[in-house]
Formats: structure tokens, sequence, C-alpha cells
């Protein structure tokens, strides 16, 4: 049911108590939740996205799979790709001294993703595709791109200890 003509119809409802007024809001509520679960699939899917299409652009050229020195050097590149932006930050932040920070959130946002890449790739893992891997690495090259299809490639747990040995 659509939110609109649930709208309609609690306006229609005579008593806010009643049975039918009580239906209705927890119809709307279940609604609310569906979309709040579906925009969080979203985020996560597009969240991947952005880093598969990182490493697409950065093995463009590449037709063989990747040994675990080069995936494990890749990777190392792959976390410090805000290096750029953190110095210009820091640059314009010193320029500007009696200034507020106007950079600050930006800076605090990279920071945590760039701790929490860190220490999933030296604890955990980082949620990849193993491009060591000649089938993977085909169906990576495969991908179009289109960040619902990720769905469709298997994801492995990538960390420093799986590369290094």
């Amino acid at each position: 049911m659509a939110p609109t003509s649930l709208i309609k119809d609690i306006t229609k409802c005579k008593h806010p108590n009643s049975r039918k007024t009580l239906a209705l809001a927890k119809k709307a509520k279940r609604y609310n939740n569906r979309s709040k679960i579906k925009l969080g699939h979203a985020v996560k899917s597009n969240i991947l996205g952005e880093k598969f299409m990182w490493f697409t652009e950065a093995l463009v050229d590449r037709t063989t799979p990747l040994s675990k020195t080069e995936f494990d050097e890749l990777i190392s590149i792959y976390l410090k790709r805000f290096d750029d932006e953190v110095e210009q930050i820091n640059l314009k932040q010193s320029i500007c001294k009696n200034r507020s920070n106007q950079h600050a959130s930006r800076l605090s946002i990279i920071k945590m993703t760039l701790e929490r890449e860190n220490a999933e790739y030296s604890g955990a893992g980082i949620e990849l595709m193993d491009l060591t891997d000649a089938v993977k690495f085909e169906n990576f090259k495969n991908w179009d791109g289109n960040s619902i299809n990720l769905q469709h490639l298997k994801l492995d747990r990538i960390c420093k200890k799986h590369l290094s040995q």
C-alpha cells in the first residue's frame, strides 16, 4: 500500500484509538521500516560500488590476475587515496589560522574512514574480490560498473595476513 493512501485512510478515521486507526498506523510504520532497510542496502551497495570502481580504474590495462604482493601494494595505494585531499585541507587551514576550521567535517570523515579501513585490513579483512584468483579476476573485469550488480560477485575478506603468506 502506498503511503499517500495510508495518509488518506488515517484522516478518514473517526477516533485516534480505534482499531482501524491503529491498524493503519501499524501499516505505515511497517512501510517506513521497509523503506529505511532498502535505503540502508542502497547506501552499502553504493559504497561498495565506489570501492570497486576505484579498483576497476586502477586495473584498466591489466589482463592477468595479480600476485599477492601486487594486490597488497594496490590495497596500500587504495588506503592512501585521500592523502592529496588531506594535504590540501591542511594547507588551507594553515593559511587561514584565524578562521574557523572550514573543512573540519570532511577531514574528520576522511580520518574515520581511513582508520576503519586500516583496522579492517590489518584485522578481519576488507570486503573485496580476491583478485589473485583467475576466475574472480575475470568476473571482476566483466563487471559492468553498476552497484546493483555487485550482489552477483563473490566477495571475500582480504587481510594483510592473507596476502603475506
